[in-house]
Formats: structure tokens, C-alpha cells, sequence
């Protein structure tokens, strides 16, 4: 049996669940571009704490690039395709 959350859930916000989804989706677009920001040769000055980041985001580069309309990896040194 289902519980009262999870029902009000579904009746509130499953109307907006695809805006809730693509709101997401632009956060994570975001996040990609401000850890990758150094490799794509725009001066990050919060590089020194992204950087370690880049290891859990490469899985994700392939996706995010075309989703941002580039066919082609936009980093010189990680070819996805």
C-alpha cells in the first residue's frame, strides 16, 4: 500500500514533473560547464576546487555536449565519439 506522501506526491506535483525534470536537467548543464570551465579554456577562478570533480563528470561528457548542440567533444584531450 502506498503511503500518504507518496500519494500527495503524485497528485501535486505530478502534473509538473517534466518541468521539474528539464529544471534539473538546465542545473546539471550548469554544474557540468562550471567544473569543466578550465578545459574549455574560460578562466575559472574556483578551479583549484573543481578540478577534482572532473573524474565524476567525464562519464557524463558525452551526453551533456549533445545536449548543448556540439558533435564533437568540445575537450582537446577527452574524445567521447
Amino acid at each position: 500500500m502506498r503511503s500518504a506522501a507518496g500519494v500527495l506526491r503524485d497528485v501535486f506535483a505530478g502534473p509538473y514533473a517534466r518541468t521539474f525534470a528539464r529544471a534539473q536537467q538546465d542545473e546539471d548543464d550548469l554544474f557540468m560547464v562550471v567544473v569543466m570551465a578550465e578545459a574549455l579554456g574560460v578562466p575559472n577562478p574556483a578551479s583549484y576546487y573543481t578540478v577534482e570533480l572532473l573524474p565524476v563528470v567525464y562519464d557524463q561528457v558525452h551526453d551533456w555536449h549533445r545536449r548543448m548542440g556540439l558533435d564533437r567533444s568540445p575537450l582537446d584531450h577527452f574524445s567521447c565519439c
